[in-house]
């Protein structure tokens, strides 16, 4: 069925963001593109492989605005390099993923171990959509009929663009130069009504995803050449299916090789957006573009942090645990498995896989991780399963919601997949920290597993975050779908709740778990000891940590 359109500016809800002054409508040059397949162009300018332009430091672009019409790029480790230039070595080529591989090669990586698909494993497995580089993302706005799309199709992109491609030129310090493309500028229109795909949270791919997506293939084919494209996004009129803050139906399919071709390749990395993240607290225009970037992360490989409890386990630290509420940045973590952090940013306080090799002292000096430049990440290999990551977090680039500046320290376990709480963030205070990690069927502690002095056994009691119902991927459907949680509309703390912070949606219970210059984190285990103490902070807002392990016999 051909496409049709419902772009009537009059339909426009009173609370819709303007439409921006450029809307890139350009299909990306083969020389860019990771695959190379011959098409039909754009279906608007009747060119064939024209190149998109570098936009306006808008996010359409590559860079963030200096305010004077320019642009400044950042360099493999942060700092900047000037205007035009992006991670270029002397010859002219990109030096990300040259950045990337050396830093996935410290010897204190983990790699995936076990059945989790979608684990914290570095380097990440193949199959994921680069995270490096420039990234062309095919975005559709969608609409079916017996839910015509809400306002124009230009509005709806409006909503995510440009903020989704700042976001991503911030956190990544210039790595990922993102760029939507819309060749399609208008509703594309789906042969069958909404109600007819069977779509609810928590629906697998197969029948009702994979039928929608086959559909949109069809429609779309004639004016694009899904060949050029590195991911899909979907924008989903938001009139089909619930409001956000009843269900969130929002959804990734990563790595999925179920999915159908299109153009010589296979749409393995396709995110689909339903409705509006707005919680009533009129903050919509500032923070509800966040659902992409989040969905877009599973593409690039990164599991959910939220776990069946809620956002009990990362808090607000991390995109990939709460992304309503105030914005917020992903962990260096996530930064060094996105190949965001070049291989001097990233500290091993042992090259070894056990930390209780061999007894030792360490001294780090840590960046805070809003700032380009210097080292973000410290790690701590306790086990080929898991270990413990520092980093120092302030208030500034992607994160507005920081309210302790200070060391974040958290364990991060390869082993578990998606949903079933690879990172668990240690708490400085007592009485807002995290659960205990969940132990199924009463099972005992995994021998490498974290404890903590320090960590209360309870959550907080003030979290207004999300309530998902995450199920671990099945073992015979391996691409399982990455739902994110039911929300509700925020309402005020109650008196005496926890943490340092009272906005809206944002975990208060892990709120204040930095670590402060004087405090000291201590993991006791099988006579083992590993104790991490904030000694300082200097005049630059850098952070100095001291990390010490003692083995049974000292």
């Amino acid at each position: 069925m051909a496409p049709t359109t419902n772009d009537d500016p009059t339909a426009t809800p009173p609370d819709h963001p303007p439409a921006p002054a450029e809307w890139d409508s350009t299909a990306p040059d083969q020389a860019d593109a990771r695959s190379h397949q011959s098409g039909t162009g754009d279906g608007l300018t009747g060119r064939r492989d024209e190149r998109p332009t570098d936009g306006d430091a808008d996010g359409n672009g590559n860079g963030a605005g200096n305010g004077d019409g320019t642009t400044t790029r950042t360099g493999p480790d942060g700092g900047t390099t000037g205007r035009g230039e992006m991670d270029r070595r002397p010859d002219g080529q990109d030096d990300s993923a040259a950045n990337a591989s050396e830093a996935a090669d410290l010897p204190c990586a983990l790699p995936t171990h076990g059945d989790a698909h979608l684990s914290e494993g570095i380097p990440t497995k193949d199959g994921y959509a680069r995270s490096t580089g420039t990234v062309h993302a095919l975005t559709l706005m969608i609409d079916f009929p017996d839910t015509p799309g809400e306002g124009t199709a230009r509005q709806r992109f409006a909503e995510f663009f440009p903020q989704t491609s700042r976001w991503f030129t911030r956190g990544s310090y210039g790595r990922l130069d993102y760029r939507p493309a819309t060749p399609i500028r208008h509703w594309l229109r789906m042969p069958r009504p909404f109600t007819a795909y069977g779509i609810d949270r928590g629906s697998p791919y197969e029948p009702g995803y994979q039928r929608l997506l086959k559909d949109i293939v069809a429609a779309a084919d004639k004016r694009v050449d899904f060949g050029r494209y590195d991911l899909v996004n979907v924008l989903v009129t938001p009139n089909a299916g619930p409001p956000a803050t009843q269900t969130v139906l929002s959804v990734t399919f990563a790595d999925n090789d179920r999915a159908p071709r299109a153009d010589g390749v296979r749409l393995s990395n396709v995110s689909f957006v339903y409705s509006r993240q707005d919680d009533g607290t009129g903050t919509l225009r500032e923070t509800g573009y966040r659902v992409l970037p989040h969905e877009n992360n599973h593409s690039f490989g990164l599991p959910d942090l939220y776990t069946a409890s809620g956002a009990d386990r990362a808090g607000h630290w991390d995109l990939m645990s709460e992304d309503w509420g105030a914005n917020n940045d992903i962990l260096g973590w996530h930064k060094w498995k996105l190949g965001w952090l070049g291989a001097r940013q990233v500290a091993c306080a042992t090259e070894s896989p056990d930390a209780t090799a061999r007894a030792g002292i360490s001294r780090h000096t840590l960046t805070p991780l809003a700032r380009p430049g210097g080292t973000k990440v410290v790690f701590l290999p306790v086990s080929r399963r898991g270990g413990y990551a520092m980093e120092a977090r302030t208030r500034g680039g992607n994160d507005a919601a920081v309210c302790r500046p200070g060391v974040l320290i958290y364990w991060v376990d390869v082993h578990k997949d998606s949903g079933q709480g690879p990172v668990t963030v240690m708490d400085s205070t007592r009485g807002t920290g995290p659960r205990r990690p969940h132990r199924p069927n009463g099972a005992a502690p995994p021998p490498n597993g974290p404890t903590t002095s320090r960590s209360a056994t309870t959550p907080g009691t003030a979290s207004t975050s999300d309530t998902p119902h995450q199920q671990p991927p099945s073992p015979h459907h391996p691409h399982t779908h990455h739902h994110r949680g039911t929300a509700r509309p925020w309402s005020a703390p109650t008196a005496g709740a926890q943490g340092c912070t009272r906005l809206p949606n944002v975990h208060a219970g892990l709120s204040d778990a930095t670590f402060t210059p004087g405090q000291t984190f201590t993991d006791n285990r099988h006579g083992v000891r590993v104790s991490i103490t904030v000694t300082d902070r200097t005049r630059s807002g850098d952070y100095t940590i001291r990390i010490t392990r003692r083995g049974a016999a000292s």
